[in-house]
């Protein structure tokens, strides 16, 4: 079961006739020499937390250690509340729940890295958003978090999902990887309609860099991780429709970690470039220090 590409990815899927959770899932059971209902259980405890992270903002909004952010949250969800929403119910409440989860980690909050803590709103967004609207089972989002998880397995093992190393491509990039092929599991796609999704996603997001305002992990942060879900539910919709990648994913990975690479340090998780260095971005950090 342990699995090194995507592409042994898929022949695992077949030879056992499963899906891409379930796979993932054994794996931890070998490789943690565990059981199943203890990886069950932990997977849950993350569940417990993504939620708690998603929805607290709703009621309490929380100024940032930074003073970027806060509030955005809770200013989308009575946006929505009040019909003015122009997105899909499953759109805004995504972005809602992301945005949310970015405002408990920079308040020094309890989060899940999915993979990194600038990214943690973009899986819990979609996958409670979508557990909202379709009535969907805690024991069936559990199963789509082994799916992100072998998706963000990949990414680490093959590239790299650290903006310092690959921009915001390798972060909020890899993280709607990962919320685009769990939300095709989630909705009846099979592994290669999964990872197609995958595929599109970094695809789509390649070359984003990684500019945080005053080098703190909120601002443009929390905004792209609202982008994320919905590049991640535009490639699932686009998968679970029919239509086909035509790069896989193991070489699309590998492409997101050589562009990565090449983006330029300044526009690496520095705040040396992009946002960072805006006329704005340098007169707020002036006033918060």
């Amino acid at each position: 079961m342990d699995f090194k590409s995507a592409k042994e990815l898929l022949v695992l899927c077949q030879q056992e006739q499963c899906l891409i959770s379930e796979i993932m899932r054994r794996r931890e059971c070998i490789l943690g020499e565990t059981t199943r209902d203890m990886v069950d259980h932990r997977m849950a405890r993350a569940l417990e937390i993504m939620r708690n992270s998603a929805t607290q903002p709703l009621k309490n909004p929380t100024k940032s250690m930074g003073g970027l952010i806060g509030g955005e949250a809770k200013k989308l969800s009575a946006h929505a509340a009040k019909g003015k929403a122009i997105c899909g119910d499953v759109l805004v409440k995504a972005m809602t729940y992301a945005v949310a989860v970015l405002e408990v980690n920079a308040s020094m909050g309890l989060i899940v890295a999915a993979p990194t803590a600038g990214s943690a709103g973009v899986v819990p967004g979609l996958l409670l958003a979508l557990q909202d609207c379709y009535k969907i089972s805690d024991a069936r989002l559990i199963d789509a978090l082994f799916n992100a998880g072998a998706i963000g397995y990949l990414a680490m093992r093959n590239a790299t999902v650290a903006g310092a190393v690959g921009g915001c491509q390798a972060e909020i990039g890899v993280a709607a990887a990962m919320a685009a092929s769990a939300t095709v599991e989630l909705m009846g796609g099979t592994p290669e309609q999964s990872l197609d999704a995958g595929s599109t996603v970094l695809m789509n997001m390649l070359g984003l860099v990684c500019d945080p305002v005053g080098g703190l992990v909120e601002y443009p942060c929390q905004n792209r991780n609202a982008a994320g879900v919905a590049n991640a539910l535009i490639a699932a919709e686009l998968s679970l429709s029919g239509v086909h990648q035509l790069i896989p994913f193991d070489e699309m990975l590998a492409t997101m970690y050589a562009v990565g690479r090449r983006i330029p340090i300044e526009l690496r998780e520095t705040a040396l470039g992009g946002c960072a260095v805006t006329p704005s971005a340098c007169e707020i950090c002036g006033r918060c220090s």
